[in-house]
């Protein structure tokens, strides 16, 4: 649960990024967008558990109206793939997922299409805070074999 900012996150299934939207306090007790934030990632896995990615630690930060980004932790993200935990064919997919991001920006597509009515998004109090379901393997009991 984040606890000073409120956090909308876009994530296709089979996508290798996540589109984030981060609203904080103001002061006069609503909310505003702080930024949006594109976190690059495996594509999403559903298992018994919830959903599994995996974080490739490059990450593009983009201003709320869109007009200015920049690229964040690129030093951490070739650190990775010196030690090989991003192999290059998750490299190549990342390197086409940043041009899918930044051509989706500069022509104000898909979800950015539509950058002013997501900003202008708000949680509704009254939504239940969402728990994924316990998986069977934490919830069955196996009794000990006789011996």
């Amino acid at each position: 649960m984040w606890r000073e900012t409120d956090l909308l996150l876009w994530k296709p299934p089979a996508a290798w990024f996540s589109v984030n939207s981060f609203f904080v306090p103001d002061s006069g007790g609503g909310r505003w967008l702080r930024n949006w934030y594109v976190n690059f990632e495996h594509p999403t896995r559903r298992t018994e558990a919830g959903f599994d990615t995996f974080d490739l630690t490059v990450d593009l930060v983009i201003t709320p109206d869109l007009t200015r980004w920049e690229w964040k932790d690129e030093d951490e993200y070739a650190h990775v793939r010196r030690l090989g935990i991003v192999s290059g064919t998750e490299h190549q997919a990342v390197d086409d997922a940043r041009a899918e991001v930044l051509a989706m920006l500069a022509a104000r597509a898909g979800l950015l299409a539509h950058a002013e009515r997501w900003a202008a998004w708000r949680w509704e109090p009254t939504w239940v805070t969402p728990r994924p379901p316990r998986s069977r393997a934490t919830t069955e009991r196996v009794a000990p074999e006789e011996g």
